[in-house]
């Protein structure tokens, strides 16, 4: 029997529950108004590392580390990683998980990859082809910039569309069996490019399509906006939200209240000075895991529709002068049933 439902969304068969979730975050990202959910804080941003590349690896490390430790289970019960970053060759996640000695796949989905790395885990679970998924994705604000933009001493004045990338690792453990939260369909996304060349705009860039995946996976289902306790896109910021929002309106779906970005839920604009709001592959991964999950899992939340946002650029790309395409991947994820037993 097929699990497809429309052009774009499946409906697994069984769900895959989300046995744990972990979250290990920079000092910027502690000080913001989630800061007190994270689960580890490092105290600078080189995490007692050389190089901003090998701090972005130790992230990796500690907190998919934490994330087994968290859902009860030894590296070899685990029968997958899927994780990927921004770097060259994502070299943040494959020298932060060698150790653990898991069959790998690296991913990479930009900022959505937190998005790739639960749908194509929950696949793998749903599909008999898995037992427990380890899945993840990290990012970090310097080694960001150093790659995409300007090396931080050069002290380039951010543009207002900025958005801060994060740093951090989140990852969940996705499993067969057990209690928690449960990814229940998945609405995977296509490329959208409306020609956007600015790097310093990620949300304009990435905005199109979180909506085309957005009135993809109504058309797919059948639900509307007001279906969800809460919508959440990754990694658009105040820029990119005002644009989903002005874009569905024109589909005609009212995106309200119960619509968020978690780039704007991670940091204090007025405060913490990051123009846009926050973005990066850890931005989506880290807020959900340590600010989503938990409402997931207590009940509070009871159906939410979460859609990590990518801008698949590099840096050629962008010195050829090229766009920069979007992409956004959507999970339709069911919380507990209030009172029901963790």
């Amino acid at each position: 029997m097929s699990k497809r439902i429309g052009r774009q969304t499946v409906r697994l068969a069984e769900g895959a529950v989300i046995l744990s979730a972990a979250s290990t975050v920079g000092p910027k990202e502690a000080e913001g108004p989630l800061g007190k959910y994270f689960d580890q804080r490092a105290e600078d941003a080189l995490f007692g590392e050389a190089t901003w590349e090998l701090a972005e690896s130790k992230f990796v490390e500690k907190n998919m580390a934490l994330t087994l430790q968290k859902a009860n289970l030894k590296a070899k019960e685990v029968d997958y990683i899927l994780c990927g970053d921004l770097l060259n060759q994502c070299t943040g996640s494959t020298f932060g998980v060698r150790q653990f000695e898991i069959p790998f796949f690296g991913l990479f989905g930009a900022c959505s990859t937190m998005g790739e790395a639960m749908s194509l885990g929950a696949m793998l679970i749903d599909g008999g082809f898995a037992n427990h998924v380890l899945a993840g994705a990290s990012s970090h604000f310097c080694a960001a910039e150093k790659q995409f933009r300007f090396p931080l001493p050069l002290g380039t004045q951010r543009p207002p569309t900025a958005t801060w990338t994060v740093t951090g690792d989140g990852a969940v453990v996705l499993a067969r069996k057990g209690n928690g939260p449960k990814i229940v369909e998945i609405t995977t996304g296509k490329i959208v490019d409306m020609g956007v060349t600015d790097a310093n705009n990620m949300g304009a860039a990435m905005a199109p399509a979180a909506a085309d995946l957005l009135q993809t996976h109504f058309a797919d289902t059948g639900r509307t906006p007001q279906d969800y306790d809460v919508i959440a896109t990754g990694d658009l910021g105040t820029v990119g939200r005002e644009l989903v929002v002005e874009l569905l309106a024109k589909a005609g779906y009212e995106m309200d209240s119960r619509y968020t970005d978690c780039g704007i839920e991670i940091f204090d604009n007025e405060t913490q000075d990051t123009h846009a709001g926050g973005s990066g592959c850890a931005c989506s991964a880290v807020t959900f895991c340590a600010y989503f999950y938990p409402r997931l899992l207590s009940g509070e939340i009871g159906r939410m529709l979460f859609i990590p946002t990518g801008a698949l650029m590099s840096p050629t790309s962008s010195q050829q002068g090229q766009s920069i395409p979007g992409i956004a991947h959507g999970l339709v994820i069911e919380g507990c049933k209030k009172g029901a037993k963790k």
